[in-house]
């Protein structure tokens, strides 16, 4: 069912190619633009020249391009004296549908004849930019373009920029769909790299993105009828969009009928106006794209969907968000964030909270990375537990996938992919499956910031199989270069992630030793408090008398201060004992050590002699 090797590894190169050809248009900015503002120019100026190639093109049987019949439209409409004050929008509906896309220019200005007159560059270059419709010059704003416009002006830089976006190898409606998100994903990489920025908060590598796709539709259950699966995706924190295109990319590759809507929200101005640019140019809506905080300034109120599919960020804070989000907290189950508040130093479950709340009930089906932190912090009763209990007693929880360590561009640390799955009791009730596939990875021959390992082709085939199989068992195979790859998978009972604390008391005493009573009670002695954790499935009672009180005989345990908890002990659960080394070996080991030393002396000796 996954993507193949091969394709995403020609795509990659592909974009890489491509992405270099088009960061070389910073030798022109050097000197007026410092190597960390180089992505102001070139990303929006990327988005402009892939708009204008494909208004370039020409329609199936036409030999007009795109651009002409646009003026040709706005020309016959322009004359026309509206009666009704809705008007404009209605021709900006027939301007869109005489382009072709969700976009045109009504400028008669292209790349070409801008690059014909270099004096009236700055004129020319802003009635090419005001011409584009709306949405367009909306993208531009956010990006920040107009002032760099200036700034080039100012620099006299505009002119020969026109020019190197205009170079015939620059042709930028050549490019699919996809190859332009590759791009992009790689033009932000630079740009962020150079800005000493998170490479990582802008986008997901397509090798974990195209593992969360798979399994998110393996044993999915699809609304389709005669025209083909209709379905929803949405990201909470998009970045570039990268994981929404794959995602519709994957539904279509199951039906090329597939009727697919992406809705995504974005914190980062810049990267949320290629997001749009992105959602535009392959055809979608960019009004289901939206700018803010999603914690704090949520787009879609009262939205459901199919499917969810987030990497959020982890291990930051969240006490900018904090008024609105304690606000939303107390509403209760009228919110998002009902269940409980994880520490302000971390925010990545609220996130996780806000995907579960937008999940279709009964059918929706989320895939969100998630840092180790969300498996066990936090005490009973705690904010992150009460939130682990909230999706493990709602039969949620389907599956935790381990990632190899070093798959990301902006950390080595261990993370996870939790499957939430609104339809999970009606196909595996009470049970939730763990997979450790940190030995499942290749090695890359070029690391990538932090990036080390790709998730190849086998390596996803043999995730997604334990996935799909839905059973304990370890999975093996072997990749071309003959490094076996792993992954084992355990099926637990969800009651086994729960457990009771116990506040267990032992008496004070009177100088004789005896217990000090208080109306016929034993009076607790906090200096002798103890706490003890014991298995939701256990009677407190049974497990008192049998475990504490032989030993304790005065203590009680105090019922009313008993606080349930839940964690996922998954380092615990996977434990392997590897055994004890023989003493015959450990001999063995120490001759072999004691006589590579005796002949590295030797040879040491021996030189000191020789130049004696």
């Amino acid at each position: 069912m996954s993507v193949s090797e091969d394709k995403i590894s020609e795509v990659t190169r592909r974009a890489q190619e491509n992405a270099n050809l088009i960061w070389n248009v910073a030798n022109s900015l050097f000197g007026a633009y410092k190597p960390h503002e180089y992505g102001l120019v070139i990303l929006p100026m990327c988005v402009i020249k892939r708009f204008h190639d494909c208004l370039e093109t020409k329609k199936k049987g036409s030999d007009k391009t795109r651009h002409q019949e646009v003026l040709e439209a706005y020309a016959k409409y322009a004359d026309f004296e509206p009666m009704a004050a809705d008007f404009e929008p209605m021709a900006a509906d027939f301007l869109k549908e005489a382009a072709g896309y969700q976009f045109y220019n009504t400028s008669e200005y292209t790349f070409d004849l801008l690059a014909a007159d270099a004096e009236n560059i700055a004129d020319h270059f802003m009635e090419f930019l005001n011409g584009f419709s709306d949405n367009v010059k909306d993208i531009l704003s956010r990006m920040g373009f107009y002032g760099q416009v200036e700034r080039m002006k100012e620099a006299k830089l505009l002119y020969q920029i026109v020019l190197d976006f205009n170079a015939k190898n620059m042709d930028m409606s050549r490019y699919s769909s996809v190859d332009m998100g590759y791009i992009f994903e790689n033009l932000v990489q630079r740009f962020s790299e150079s800005y000493d920025e998170d490479a990582g908060a802008h986008f997901t590598s397509r090798d974990i993105i195209y593992l969360m796709c798979d399994l998110l539709v393996t044993n999915y259950e699809f609304d389709a009828d005669e025209d083909g699966l209709h379905c929803t995706v949405y990201d909470m924190t998009m970045g570039t969009s990268q994981m929404l295109t794959c995602m519709e990319e994957r539904l279509h590759q199951l039906d090329e009928k597939a009727n697919v809507t992406t809705f995504g929200q974005e914190i980062n101005p810049f990267t949320m106006g290629i997001a749009e640019a992105d959602t535009i140019i392959h055809g979608g809506d960019p009004d289901n794209m939206k700018f803010g905080d999603t914690l704090s300034d949520d787009q879609f109120s009262g939205y459901k969907f199919d499917f969810c599919i987030s990497n959020p960020p982890f291990g930051i804070d969240w006490k900018r968000e904090a008024p609105v989000v304690e606000k939303e907290y107390k509403k209760g189950k009228a919110g998002r964030f009902a269940p409980g508040l994880p520490s302000k130093s971390d925010g990545q479950m609220l996130f996780m909270l806000n995907g579960i709340s937008k999940l279709k009930e009964g059918t929706g089906r989320m895939a969100i990375i998630q840092n180790g932190s969300s498996l066990f912090a936090g005490d009973a009763a705690s904010g992150q537990s009460e939130i682990r209990r909230y999706i493990i007693e709602n039969d949620w929880l389907d599956a935790i996938v381990q990632l190899p360590a070093d798959s990301f561009y902006n950390t080595n640390i261990t993370t996870f992919i939790w499957i939430i799955d609104k339809s999970k009791s009606m196909r595996t009730p009470g049970v939730i499956q763990l997979i450790d596939a940190s030995e499942c990875y290749e090695m890359r021959r070029k690391s990538i910031g932090s990036k080390r390992v790709d998730l190849t082709g086998k390596c996803k085939d043999l995730i997604v199989k334990a996935y799909g199989d839905y059973s304990s068992g370890t999975y093996e195979d072997v990749l071309k270069n003959g490094r076996k790859i792993r992954c084992v998978s355990k099926v637990i009972d969800s009651v086994n992630l729960g457990y009771q604390k116990l506040i267990i008391e032992s008496p004070l005493r009177n100088k004789d030793g005896s217990v000090l009573l208080e109306n016929g009670s034993k009076v607790p002695d906090a200096s002798l408090r103890d706490t003890e954790n014991i298995p939701l499935y256990e009677e407190i009672d049974k497990y008192f008398e049998r475990e504490i009180l032989p030993f304790h005989k005065d203590s009680w345990v105090d019922k009313t201060k008993t606080k349930i908890g839940y964690e996922i002990p998954f380092t615990q659960l996977f434990y392997e004992f590897a055994g004890f080394e023989s003493s015959a070996d450990i001999a063995k080991r120490i001759e072999a050590g004691e006589k590579d030393l005796m002949e590295m002396l030797s040879g040491l000796f021996q030189e000191s002699e020789d130049i004696g």
